[in-house]
């Protein structure tokens, strides 16, 4: 256990808030320090592949905001026709042409405490939040929002209006994990710690939850979260929107049907040509 890490736990023990003062201060803003850099994560990928949070990362985020206080904050830029007012603990990020970050202007933001590695690119408006960690050279691309403590790989596109939800508390909860190389097509939803794999491809319009049933046509299988486990789409997966019937009562009597995404294929070449990234864009 690092000093950071017993110091944060230390505080978020402590149940009189007069007593945290200047030092959960400067603690919390070490936390903060450490996540832009990729220091230390909101969550933790062990030897077998799986993911996990890592609860004290939680717990000092969740200090942060309880020792805030509203202040009016305004664009690192200087004179803005917008004002805003949120905790003073969680200003948005500024960036240097030294972090190789691309912010393309227009409306995009990225909050205090979130890693954005060399090569993001982020077309606007984009929102990454608190906790969330951004590998190198993926594109956020307009309208996508990164939710607190979510972590996206390297090369990964996310598309136009794509949600990743985020998730603060409980702190043992596991955020949402988009790993090294996938692609999230368009108006797609990633919510409730689902891990999408390496390599897959989600199609415009995929809305994955905990709860939601994932009907894979290539190996003919049933993929499917649980209280205990998150829904995981397997590497180089290529899912879409689909639907099933409703098999009984008054549904089947009505002819309706539920969305459900579908796997209809694993990556190949054909693929990979369809969802290669444009290196000039960057």
């Amino acid at each position: 256990m690092t000093k950071l890490e017993q110091l944060i736990e230390a505080l978020s023990a402590e149940t009189d808030a007069k007593k945290l003062g200047k030092k959960a201060e400067r603690a919390v803003s070490d936390l903060l320090d450490s996540l832009e850099a990729g220091d230390v994560r909101a969550a933790a990928k062990d030897s077998r592949g799986r993911w996990s949070a890592v609860s004290w990362v939680k717990r000092g985020i969740l200090l942060g905001f309880r020792i805030g206080r509203l202040e009016n904050l305004y664009p690192p830029t200087g004179k803005s026709p917008f004002s805003f007012v949120d905790k003073h603990t969680f200003p948005t990020r500024k960036f240097a042409k030294k972090d190789g970050i691309r912010v393309v202007p227009g409306g995009s933001t990225v909050r205090r405490g979130a890693h954005l590695a060399s090569g993001v690119v982020c077309m606007p408006p984009m929102y990454v939040n608190v906790g969330a960690y951004v590998g190198a050279q993926t594109m956020i691309d307009s309208h996508a929002l990164v939710g607190s403590c979510a972590q996206i790989g390297e090369r990964v596109h996310l598309s136009a209006a794509a949600q990743i939800g985020g998730v603060l508390e409980p702190v043992n909860a596991r955020p949402v994990i988009i790993e090294d190389d996938a692609l999230v097509g368009g108006n797609c939803g990633v919510y409730e710690g689902t891990v999408v794999r390496s390599r897959a491809v989600l199609a415009a319009g995929v809305v994955l939850t905990r709860g939601t049933p994932v009907y894979d046509l290539v190996k003919e299988r049933v993929i499917r979260g649980s209280v205990d486990a998150p829904l995981e789409i397997p590497e180089d997966a290529v899912v879409v929107p689909g639907a099933r019937t409703v098999s009984a009562g008054w549904g089947k009597d009505h002819g309706l049907s539920l969305q459900t995404p579908v796997i209809v294929k694993y990556r190949d070449a054909k693929t990979d040509v369809a969802t290669a990234l444009e290196a000039w864009l960057r």
